[in-house]
């Protein structure tokens, strides 16, 4: 068996599924790429790249002039996740369900940088147990995301 847990604004809920018999898979993370939707690329950027001490790369988007992208450093062959902050008509930030965790040392250190880089946060650094320590925190755009350390 298996426990999956949703983080939703501060609760965490405890979910045990049905043990299903193992299946091999090719799949070696379920999240293969993530998107920042925002409104304003600069602001947004400046946010990230100070909250996380990081530049990020733009990425060019062949026959997509409106479309504008900005990727954080990553590994495209090691563990985790890459994505990229985006701009794109017709898709506001802030609205979805969809919640980002970012990996950390200690993610009270970045949670320290998201205020002075024009953030917010919505949920100190608080334990959830074996699994570490999350804060819940919001971008200039309205986007929540989550920073997780295990220490």
């Amino acid at each position: 068996m298996w426990r999956l847990f949703v983080f939703y604004v501060g609760t965490i809920y405890s979910y045990r599924r049905f043990s299903y018999p193992k299946k091999e898979s090719k799949m070696s993370n379920p999240v293969g790429w993530f998107e920042l939707y925002v409104e304003d690329m600069s602001r947004a950027k400046a946010f990230y790249q100070s909250v996380f001490e990081t530049l990020l790369e733009q990425i060019s988007v062949p026959g997509e002039g409106a479309l504008e992208m900005w990727a954080f450093p990553s590994d495209m062959q090691g563990y985790g996740a890459g994505g990229a902050l985006v701009k794109m008509p017709g898709i506001q930030p802030g609205s979805n369900s969809t919640l980002v965790y970012f990996s950390c040392e200690d993610c009270a250190v970045e949670q320290l940088r998201v205020v002075p880089a024009g953030g917010k946060v919505q949920r100190a650094k608080m334990s959830i147990g074996d699994y570490g320590f999350i804060a819940l925190v919001t971008d200039t755009e309205g986007n929540m995301f989550g920073l997780h350390s295990l220490k």
